[in-house]
């Protein structure tokens, strides 16, 4: 049963604090924008409930992974070098995109967004493309 319920609620969670976060302030629920944001000149309140949003993604997960350990997965299969190329080269395409898979994926196609409905067909292919020519072309990594 945790096979279907823990992604199951996942996702609900996902979905609530997307709404609860368009709902009280008017602003989506993109992570690469919200985490660009809190380096923004300035600060006050905007910063606040970025940084606080942010604090709350980091401590959630430490706390699954205390809580219960093999919900995360065993480790990393890559080498970490290739891991923070990857996470570069996500971050730079998230800016390029001007989204990432959360703000166009989950709130901008619950908003029925035409230019999230293409950015996240465009994820999504790439992203089989990618697993495809690593696991199949190139043997995997």
């Amino acid at each position: 049963m945790d096979g279907i319920l823990l992604p199951l609620v996942g996702g609900v969670t996902i979905g609530l604090a997307s709404s609860f976060l368009l709902l009280a302030t008017g602003k989506i629920a993109g992570i690469s924008g919200i985490f660009a944001g809190t380096f923004l000149p300035g600060g006050g309140a905007e910063r606040t409930w970025r940084a606080a949003f942010l604090a709350g993604l980091v401590t959630s997960g430490l706390l699954l992974a205390l809580w219960m350990p093999g919900a995360l997965g065993e480790g990393l299969e890559a080498p970490p070098a290739l891991v923070a190329a990857a996470g570069v080269m996500v971050g730079f395409g998230s800016r390029l995109g001007c989204g990432c898979t959360s703000g166009h994926g989950i709130c901008g196609i619950g908003r029925l967004s035409p230019r999230s409905l293409a950015a996240t067909a465009t994820f999504m292919t790439t992203a089989i493309l990618t697993v495809f020519v690593v696991r199949h072309v190139l043997g995997g990594l």
